[in-house]
């Protein structure tokens, strides 16, 4: 019933006057056209149209005139704030519908979602993803000398990272960070994972705002781009926002406005 009272409430519809009649609140009329789109709006959003359905919206209907026709009488339509309101709910409508009617004008099809999704795709590049370890300290001397042991053998790059690493995701793991672009690591670490090459380990401790990391770079290998079809329901959406935003500010451009 909430959902009735939600869709009633945003619906302002005109009906012809010869429309059948199938109650009355104080005279005024409830039409069969009028429950006939009422239920239309309801089946839109799911609903299963059935007698059930329609008897509930007809007494939705009739309750709601008649609270409309007490506060008529109590004059609380005349009142400011309630007529701001109103204002606001038409102004909300018919926003809405003109958007709706600018996306059902101008479609997202498949070609544009193609084109895209190509423009997409390409303007990324060459771009990789790595399999990083790294093993993070507090201090700079702790670091080094983590790091000359590593070098020289004395430890392996997983135990000390397991045993000195004060990350605690990683750190249990031998410092495994897995696969990931470098878009995902703060600006110092990134760029020392795209400086080294396969297999190699930095030749020197890298400071960020978390401690100073020492980095093995075990693997890298192109950024996998997903196919259209696991992308299209965002992708569609996507476009679709952007097509508001670009008609919406096109309405702005071409509109006389004037600002004190």
């Amino acid at each position: 019933m909430k959902r009735l009272a939600v869709l009633a409430a945003a619906c302002a519809l005109a009906f012809p006057l010869h429309a059948k009649q199938i109650a009355s609140v104080n005279g005024e009329a409830i039409t069969d056209d009028q429950l006939n789109q009422f239920v239309a709006l309801l089946v839109e959003q799911g609903a299963q149209d059935s007698p059930e359905l329609r008897e509930q919206v007809k007494q939705e209907m009739i309750h709601r005139l008649v609270a409309v026709h007490a506060a008529q009488k109590a004059g609380i339509d005349k009142r400011p704030a309630v007529q701001q309101e109103l204002e606001l709910a038409r102004q909300g409508i018919l926003v809405r519908a003109l958007i709706a009617d600018h996306l059902e004008k101008n479609p997202v099809t498949d070609a544009k979602l193609q084109a895209e999704y190509d423009r997409i795709k390409a303007a990324s590049g060459e771009r990789k993803e790595y399999k990083v370890r790294h093993i993070l300290v507090e201090d700079q001397k702790q670091a080094e000398d983590l790091l000359a042991q590593i070098k020289s053998k004395k430890i392996s790059f997983e135990d000390a990272a397991s045993q000195h690493s004060i990350d605690p995701g990683s750190g249990k793991n031998g410092g495994d960070l897995g696969w990931a672009p470098t878009s995902n690591y703060v600006p110092e670490f990134a760029k020392a994972v795209e400086s080294l090459k396969k297999g190699a380990t930095s030749e020197q401790p890298v400071q960020s705002q978390f401690g100073w990391h020492i980095i093995k770079v075990e693997d890298e290998r192109p950024v996998e781009f997903p196919a259209l079809d696991a992308v299209k329901p965002q992708l569609e959406e996507m476009m679709r926002q952007q097509q508001v935003v670009e008609f919406q500010k096109k309405l702005v451009e071409e509109a006389d406005i004037k600002q004190d």
